[in-house]
């Protein structure tokens, strides 16, 4: 069986040591296996997103001694691609048009009886009152259904993937309650671009940080539905600074550059993250 994994990353900030974590890791088990290692630009957020951001992703790689083929898939070069997903997706009926805010969504869940821990779950609109949106100019997501999906499919109990360290999980989907896959300003969200690019690319082996662990739930259910292929999973431990925080761009985490710029050597962090 061919091995083929991948490191994608957002071009929204400088990169850091978690980021060099989860690269290293993800290249290391492809050269291991005699296989293939792809990179791939996520910067379908274009607001955030910039090409700065986006060369230094490589300049940071390549000082680490990572290798990965060419041409590098950069998702904004294909959004039509996506919009065909979500076309298939909408003519079965399973997204729909959610003109609630964000903020909106949020007292939702809050009100829900379960409190906080309770995913948001809607339903659209009639179709005299979503035309009436539209015809304002109303912003709007568009979100799975997980009803409409749960219909469909005949439940979620046979949705399964197999995680390295946890074996064969049962799939939640529920876990993350109707995600958004597009937003009218934006073509296509995380969840639908990530799977389609794995099943497009061959990708075998997704190799990624523990926080990533409940969206390979909603993940594998959009594999089913779009008839895609489901790789095996490896979710890894994410690296934590000093304050016992994990690494994260937010947060303003000591990056890549600044680390060179300091003399560190990619032995030293080598050693420092673990690695032999």
């Amino acid at each position: 069986m061919s091995f083929v994994t991948r490191f994608a990353p957002s071009p929204t900030g400088w990169l850091h040591r978690g980021h060099a974590f989860s690269a290293l890791t993800a290249w290391r088990a492809a050269r291991s296996a005699g296989g293939r290692f792809l990179l791939r630009i996520e910067d379908i957020d274009a607001t955030r997103c910039r090409p700065e951001y986006e060369a230094a992703i490589f300049e940071d790689l390549a000082w680490l001694g990572i290798e990965w083929e060419t041409p590098v898939r950069r998702q904004s070069d294909h959004l039509a691609d996506y919009r065909a997903d979500l076309d298939a997706l909408a003519a079965r009926g399973l997204i729909y048009r959610c003109f609630r805010t964000r903020k909106e969504v949020a007292e939702e869940i809050g009100r829900a009886p379960h409190g906080p821990m309770e995913a948001f779950r809607g339903a659209p609109l009639s179709a005299d009152e979503e035309a009436a949106r539209l015809a304002a100019g109303a912003p709007y997501a568009w979100r799975l259904s997980l009803d409409a999906a749960d219909r469909e499919l005949g439940g979620f109990g046979q949705l399964s993937f197999h995680d390295e360290d946890r074996g064969t999980v049962a799939a939640r989907p529920a876990l993350g309650g109707d995600v958004v896959l597009a937003r009218k300003d934006v073509g296509v969200a995380y969840h639908l671009a990530v799977v389609h690019d794995d099943a497009l690319q061959g990708v075998t082996h997704v190799i990624r940080g523990e926080d990533l662990f409940e969206a390979t739930h909603v993940q594998r259910l959009l594999q089913a539905l779009l008839g895609l292929p489901v790789p095996a999973y490896r979710h890894h431990r994410l690296l934590a600074g000093a304050d016992g925080r994990r690494y994260a761009k937010r947060d303003r985490a000591e990056t890549l550059r600044e680390l060179r710029a300091a003399g560190v050597t990619p032995d030293e962090l080598f050693r420092e993250m673990g690695f032999e």
